[in-house]
């Protein structure tokens, strides 16, 4: 709904962000509903007045949700409390909306205060470091046989 292309779905959002305040869009890891399939989003929104500023949050309660893990009053508490002031963090930032696309009204969540990832190793280094650590693991060995 959030990111579809076809024309009901671009209408919708459009609705909905020039008649409605969507204030909050709460983004739910996979699971978090049995047979939902999806990932589930929950939508904010006052009616009566264009929306100005989108905030979002992804809740990541830290384990896999399901059937026998479901989603408690505990996974909530830090998006309640952030909720008031919405802040922008690691799970949480702000979108305007003269920033959104008036051509899709793309609402998809897309994160842009995760954490960059450690960029990988090059074969090469790999290889390398292995060299140094299997030389490393033979001098220690030659010196245990020195002692026994």
């Amino acid at each position: 709904m959030l990111s579809n292309t076809d024309n009901a779905s671009v209408a919708l959002r459009k609705l909905l962000l020039e008649s409605c305040n969507l204030h909050t869009v709460l983004d739910m890891p996979g699971g978090t509903f049995t047979g939902a399939g999806v990932k589930t989003v929950t939508l904010f929104f006052q009616k009566g007045e264009p929306t100005k500023k989108v905030w979002f949050y992804q809740l990541d309660p830290g384990r896999n949700m399901g059937k026998t893990n479901p989603l408690n009053d505990k996974d909530m508490v830090e998006f309640i409390e952030l909720q008031k002031t919405k802040p922008e963090s690691e799970k949480s930032w702000s979108l305007d909306v003269a920033d959104i696309d008036d051509k899709t009204y793309d609402l998809s969540v897309k994160n842009p205060n995760t954490p960059e990832e450690a960029p990988l190793r090059s074969p090469e280094e790999i290889l390398a470091q292995m060299e140094t650590l299997d030389a490393e693991t033979a001098d220690l060995l030659k010196s245990i046989k020195e002692l026994v």
